[in-house]
């Protein structure tokens, strides 16, 4: 049985401004497990990213407790890649490593390894401009994955790429993942990526956020995520899940 590496208790988080207060989450409780990937679906605005800016102490809950299992390494990756236009692509993958202040030789052999190991070798002195989307995306994951957090943190990572980019680099992202062993929490408002990628789904409610409902996805013969798409159950999750977020226009 895997053990929980991260639990949210009766989470809150309150805004206040002049006209009065807005209860952006509201009582979530959750435990996240060892390895895992437990993708998080609501409607716009329902407070998902707040929730993954608390996890990564951007910003502060109003009330609850949030508890690591001994391991509380964040890895944020946000919608855009944010690669520095003057840096080369190795350049970029370090960054993350300067501001910690562990860039070193040990950690600089280890993103040059993640260059290669995930087909950006060829690239590392280039710069961003040369790239496509998917592999900027890419540069974006390895610069987070250099300081080897513990948990990775998905901001609708892929939301800015054309449909076919997305679909290819849902794959890599899936391999990456389990090859170099990660937590993940990611956000989507994609349904049918959040069936082929996670463990997990759990449904938000409209503001103020509180889980709906939580699907342990079991897909018959689950492998990557193009292939968990042709799963005989996947238009069940679909259909189950789009209900439930009660979405109108």
């Amino acid at each position: 049985m895997q053990e929980n590496i991260l639990s949210i208790l009766n989470l809150r988080k309150i805004y206040h401004d002049p006209t009065g207060e807005t209860v952006a989450i509201d009582n979530l409780n959750i435990d996240i497990k060892d390895k895992e990937i437990v993708a998080f679906v609501g409607p716009s605005g329902c407070g998902k990213s707040t929730l993954l800016a608390i996890l990564a102490g951007l910003e502060k809950e109003s009330d609850g407790k949030i508890l690591f299992n001994g391991r509380k390494k964040i890895g944020f990756m946000l919608q855009t890649d944010c690669l520095m236009p003057w840096r080369t692509v190795l350049e970029n993958s370090l960054i993350g490593l300067e501001i910690s202040k562990t860039l070193n030789q040990e950690s600089r052999k280890k993103v040059l390894e993640l260059l290669d190991k995930y087909g950006l070798k060829d690239f590392q002195d280039k710069y961003p401009s040369s790239l496509s989307g998917g592999m900027k995306q890419r540069v974006a994951l390895i610069r987070t994955l250099a300081t080897n957090p513990d948990i990775l943190l998905l901001d609708e990572p892929y939301s800015a790429l054309d449909y076919q980019t997305r679909l290819a680099l849902s794959n890599d992202l899936y391999k990456i993942i389990k090859a170099e062993g990660k937590t993940v929490l990611m956000i989507t408002h994609d349904i049918a990526e959040a069936i082929s990628l996670a463990d997990r789904i759990v449904v938000l409610t409209k503001r103020p956020c509180k889980i709906k409902k939580i699907y342990d996805v079991n897909l018959t013969n689950k492998g990557l995520p193009i292939e968990n798409r042709k799963a005989p159950e996947f238009s069940y999750y679909y259909d189950m899940i789009w209900r439930d977020l009660d979405v109108h226009i």
